[in-house]
C-alpha cells in the first residue's frame, strides 16, 4: 500500500490494516519510491507505511503512533539511567513563559524569535500579555535557579526534564527532522567551577554518541560547533553530527552547551563561596530530540522499508507460520507460540503473526516494511526437522536454526545485525568524506553531495562569505562542526575561502 503523501500533507499511507477478509484480495504492499531517486518521497513513505508516523492536519505536526514512541523509550530508558548515575534529579517546569522573562537574555531570544509561538487570546478575549510557549527552558527556569541556589553547598545543581517543545518552522517540515512539535529531554545544571561545567560538557556528549552509534548504529563525529553557529547566548557548543549520503547533508544530531557565565548575570544566579564573597556560577544546558529517530531511518531505510537496529527495535523477532494445504495449522501454530515464548523469557522483543487474512508472503512484506530485525518462519518441514527458518532483515540472508541453539543463536544474529547496521553507514559516511583545500575544490565537493574537511581560518565574516556565495535551491553551506579529532595541519596552510592563515580543520556541508 503506497502512500498518498504530497507536500506537506496528509498521505493516508499504512502497512496493512486487518480490514479484507479474503487472502486472495490483499492490497499490495510496497513502496512506489525508491531511495536513490526520489528520497524526500521515499522518506516520507517509509515512516508512514512502516506505521510510525500520521500526517496531522496543521502542517509540521505529526503523530507519533507506538512504532516511533516505543523506540523513544527504549533511548529514553538507556539515558535517563545515565544521567541519574551523574546525580541528575527528574523536574517538569511548565510550558508557558512570559514575553519579558524571554526577552531578558538578547542573543538568546533573538536566535530563537522567529521561531516563537504565542498564546494572545483566552476563550475570545485577549491575554492582559502575550504569553510564549517554550522553544528551550533556559528562560524558564533560570529565574528559579537564581532563588534556589543561595551557597556553594546548593551546587552543583542539576536537572533534566523530558517534555516537549515548539518552533514555529517554516521551511520544508520533514518527520522527525524538522517539526514545528517535537519531543526531547533538556539537561540544565550549574556549577561553582568553569572546570566542572566543561566536564559535564563532554560526559553528556559522550552519552549522545553512544546513542547514536551504539543504539541507533549511527557514525557521528564529535566536535565543537564555530561562532556563528552555536547556541544564542552561551559560551560554546558542542555537537554529534551526522550525515546522510544520499542527500549529501550534515544533520546536527544532538548538542551539549556551556553557558558560561551569561545566563547568571541575566538572572542573578550568584552563590557565596567559601571564602564568603559573592560568586555567579558556571551553566550548562544539553538536549537530544525525536529528529535522532529520522536520522536513524535516513540512514538504515532501504526500498523495501524501515532497517531497524536491534538494539532500538520495538519487536526483535516476528514469527510467522507457513502452513501449507491440508496441514494441521494448529500445529505449527503452536510451535510458533513456543518459539516466541522461549525467545521472550530470553529476554528477546518477539511476537507471532497470526493473522489468517493474510497470506505469509503479504507478512513478510510487512514485517519487512516496518524493519524488524529478524524474521522466523516455521513450516511442516521445520517441525519435521526441530528447526527454524531465520531471515535477516538487513542483508536478506536465510539460515536453519535447530530449536536446541534457538536463543542462542538469534542473541548472536541480533549482535551482527546491529555491527553490520553501524558498519555498512561508517562505510557510506566515510565514502563521502573530502578533503578540500581550494576554494574550486569545495564548490566541486559541495555540488558532489560530500562532507567536506576543509582548512579554515575561524573568522566569522568568512564564514557568513561562505553562505552567501553558496546559496541557492538546495542552501547555502556552513561548518557543521569542527572535530575534536583533528588531522595534521601543516605550517603555511591556508584557508580554503579567505587564503588567510589556516587554524583548524572544520566539517562544511548543507544540512538540515
Amino acid at each position: 500500500m503506497s502512500s498518498g503523501k504530497g507536500g506537506g500533507g496528509g498521505g493516508k499511507g499504512g502497512g496493512g490494516g486487518g480490514k479484507k477478509k479474503e487472502v486472495k484480495k490483499e492490497t499490495k504492499l510496497g513502496m512506489a519510491f525508491k531511495k536513490d531517486d526520489n528520497f524526500g518521497e521515499w522518506y516520507s513513505e517509509v515512516v508512514v507505511n512502516s506505521e510510525m508516523i500520521e500526517y496531522y492536519d496543521i502542517s509540521g505536526c505529526y503523530i507519533l503512533r507506538p512504532w516511533a514512541m516505543e523506540i523513544w523509550e527504549l533511548l529514553k530508558e538507556f539515558f535517563d539511567a545515565e544521567i541519574k548515575k551523574l546525580k541528575l534529579k527528574p523536574y517538569y517546569f511548565p510550558l508557558f513563559v512570559t514575553e519579558n522573562v524571554l526577552q531578558k537574555e538578547k542573543d538568546h531570544i533573538e536566535g530563537f524569535a522567529p521561531e516563537v509561538a504565542w498564546v494572545t487570546k483566552s476563550g475570545k478575549s485577549d491575554l492582559e500579555a502575550p504569553i510564549a510557549i517554550r522553544p528551550t527552558s533556559e528562560t524558564v527556569m533560570y529565574p528559579y535557579f537564581s532563588k534556589w541556589i543561595r551557597s556553594h553547598r546548593d551546587l552543583p545543581l542539576r536537572c533534566n526534564q523530558w517534555c516537549n517543545v515548539v518552533r514555529w518552522e517554516f521551511s520544508n517540515p520533514t518527520p522527525f527532522i524538522r517539526s514545528r512539535e517535537f519531543l526531547w529531554q533538556e539537561g540544565h545544571t550549574a556549577f561553582a567551577t568553569k572546570e566542572e561545567a566543561d566536564e559535564e560538557v563532554l560526559q553528556i556528549l559522550e552519552l549522545y554518541r553512544r546513542i547514536y552509534e551504539e543504539f541507533l548504529a549511527v557514525p557521528v563525529s564529535k566536535g565543537r560547533k564555530s561562532e556563528m553557529e552555536k547556541f544564542a547566548g552561551g559560551l560554546y557548543t558542542t555537537s554529534v553530527e551526522a550525515f546522510i549520503p544520499n542527500t549529501g547533508r550534515g544533520v546536527q544530531g544532538a548538542t551539549s552547551h556551556c553557558l558560561g557565565q551569561n545566563f547568571a548575570k541575566m538572572f542573578d544566579i550568584t552563590f557565596e563561596n567559601d571564602k564568603g564573597s559573592r560568586s555567579m556560577v558556571w551553566q550548562n544546558s544539553w538536549a537530544y530530540t525525536t529528529r535522532s529517530i529520522g536520522v536513524m531511518v535516513m540512514t538504515h531505510g532501504d526500498d523495501k522499508g524501515l532497517v531497524l537496529p536491534p538494539r532500538v527495535a520495538p519487536l526483535q523477532v516476528i514469527v510467522i507460520p507457513v502452513p501449507y494445504k491440508d496441514v494441521d495449522t494448529t500445529a505449527i501454530v503452536n510451535e510458533c507460540k513456543r518459539t516466541v515464548e522461549t525467545l521472550e523469557k530470553a529476554g528477546i522483543r518477539a511476537d507471532l503473526d497470526t493473522r489468517e487474512n493474510y497470506s505469509p508472503g503479504w507478512k513478510y512484506s510487512h514485517w519487512e516494511m516496518k524493519g524488524v530485525p529478524l524474521r522466523i518462519e516455521i513450516g511442516p518441514k521445520d517441525m519435521a526437522n526441530s528447526q527454524v527458518r531465520v531471515v535477516r532483515r538487513d542483508n536478506g540472508a536465510k539460515a536453519d536454526i535447530p530449536n536446541a541453539d534457538l536463543v542462542e543463536k538469534v542473541n548472536v544474529l541480533l549482535d551482527e545485525i546491529q555491527k553490520n547496521l553501524f558498519e555498512t553507514a561508517k562505510q557510506k559516511r566515510d565514502a563521502c568524506l573530502k578533503v578540500v583545500n581550494t576554494w574550486d575544490e569545495f564548490i566541486a565537493a559541495l555540488n558532489d553531495k560530500k562532507l567536506i574537511l576543509a582548512p579554515w581560518c575561524d573568522e566569522e565574516e568568512v564564514e557568513k562569505d561562505v553562505k552567501a556565495r553558496t546559496k541557492g535551491e538546495l542552501g547555502a553551506a556552513k561548518t557543521l562542526c569542527t572535530p575534536f579529532e583533528q588531522p595534521d595541519l601543516p605550517e603555511g596552510t591556508t584557508c580554503f575561502a579567505s587564503g588567510k592563515p589556516a587554524k583548524k580543520w572544520s566539517f562544511w556541508g548543507r544540512s538540515y
